[in-house]
């Protein structure tokens, strides 16, 4: 019977793909469990979402990254439950997988506050088919307008609600106001870019909470100058087939985009452990689990402060650095070396809003415009695992860039058929 530990890494995201990267040469065994066969790039669906990039140029199959390595394996599969006790998770199938270390990685999805029924109406941004959801109903709803002589008919084709004003929020807003105002308005007759409207809603006072004010306020005058509607301090009340409603109003539009709460993945439940409001889980300085040492939580599902009191941001840096820790925490364990604390090192946050146009904290220094959007793209390239998808998305940046024009445009009839038949 071998003595190799075996690791078990639950999510092939950013924290989970590190720590197996960090263990690839170490003396264990690791099976990586994810419900997809492929890491994806969340930070860019909102170009796959509005055709500025195809699915493939930011995921990349697990198994491909990893490569082969003795004692690897790559499940696909759901893990539904952890027995900490006997040290073993579930998995949707009836399989359990035994493990000695536990790494939780599992991401979270959108919080929709108690109204799962809106989902249905106004998908959120966290997979390749909900990004393709979202592209197809722009694309279809630009097609609709087309069909319509009457103006105020095709109005509600024409308009476009985001709700959640942080980074995802504000980067869909302000691609969505280069589709409409600009890029795809050169192939449609039957109306004008004067015609479409796009609103971004927030309940909070300023949109990118979390950003120095005058960055914040700065995002805001750029998606103003775009054409977008900044609606602050304007919670959601409701949320129906076509429709968004608020305390004052309401606005008619099948194109309504949920970017606001996000809550930790449901399977963090069954640690039976401290979890905060948004259900991630608090965790030691070593990431561990309280009272379960081999049990480690990282990235979007981890409730972990800084220095200064504050939870960390559920950012890919945060959970890079948290898996890279926790690669060499484990290999150092293994030779029988004490554990360490992890210290998350801030290297700044930064959105984009449109073409030449992002805010950038960096260490204190603020930047915004052409420059900011710089930064981010090289940041973004570099974060993208693999040379063929790097050199592909600097390719359709540079295409874009210089000729406004979006490539993936394609409508399936997948989403159009399972609307029609829903509604039916």
């Amino acid at each position: 019977m071998s003595d190799r530990k075996h690791v078990v890494i639950v999510g092939g995201g950013f924290g989970g793909i590190s720590v197996a990267k960090k263990l690839k040469k170490a003396d264990v065994d690791i099976t990586i469990i994810d419900k997809n066969n492929h890491h994806l790039f969340q930070p860019l669906l909102y170009q796959v979402a509005t055709a500025a990039l195809s699915p493939g140029d930011i995921a990349v199959p697990i198994r491909a990254i990893l490569g082969q390595r003795k004692g690897l394996k790559v499940l696909l599969g759901k893990v539904t439950g952890v027995n900490q006790k006997e040290k073993f998770v579930s998995l949707e199938s009836d399989q359990k997988v035994d493990f000695d270390y536990l790494v939780l990685s599992p991401g979270a999805q959108y919080d929709y506050f108690g109204n799962d029924n809106w989902k249905r109406h106004a998908p959120g941004l966290k997979s390749v088919g909900d990004a393709l959801q979202i592209r197809e109903r722009i694309l279809l709803s630009l097609e609709k307008a087309e069909q319509l002589e009457d103006p105020k008919l095709r109005e509600p084709y024409l308009t476009f609600v985001v709700i959640g004003g942080g980074p995802t929020g504000v980067e869909m807003a302000g691609a969505i106001g280069e589709i409409a105002k600009r890029n795809m308005m050169r192939d449609y007759n039957t109306f004008s870019k004067n015609e479409t409207r796009i609103f971004l809603v927030e309940a909070a006072p300023k949109i990118l909470n979390g950003y120095p004010d005058s960055l914040s306020e700065r995002a805001r005058e750029t998606l103003e100058d775009m054409g977008v509607r900044v609606l602050l301090n304007t919670p959601v009340t409701d949320i129906s087939h076509q429709k968004v409603s608020f305390s004052e109003g309401a606005i008619d539009t099948p194109n309504i985009i949920w970017a606001a709460g996000v809550a930790a993945s449901p399977l963090l439940s069954s640690l039976e452990t401290g979890q905060d409001r948004t259900g991630r889980v608090f965790v030691n300085n070593d990431l561990s689990i309280p009272d379960h040492p081999n049990i480690f939580v990282i990235g979007d599902a981890a409730h972990k402060k800084d220095e200064d009191g504050n939870p960390l941001p559920a950012l890919a840096p945060v959970a890079i650095q948290q898996g890279e820790f926790l690669g060499t925490l484990i290999r150092s364990e293994i030779n029988k070396k004490e554990r360490e604390s992890f210290s998350y090192v801030d290297k700044g946050t930064m959105a984009t809003i449109g073409r030449a146009k992002a805010v950038a904290d960096i260490r204190g220094f603020k930047f915004s415009g052409f420059f900011a959007w710089i930064l981010w793209s090289v940041v973004h390239i570099f974060f993208l695992i693999g040379f063929r998808n790097r050199f592909r998305v600097f390719v359709e940046w540079m295409w874009h860039y210089f000729t406004f024009k979006r490539g993936v445009r394609l409508i399936t009839d997948r989403f159009s058929e399972n609307e029609d038949r829903n509604n039916s």
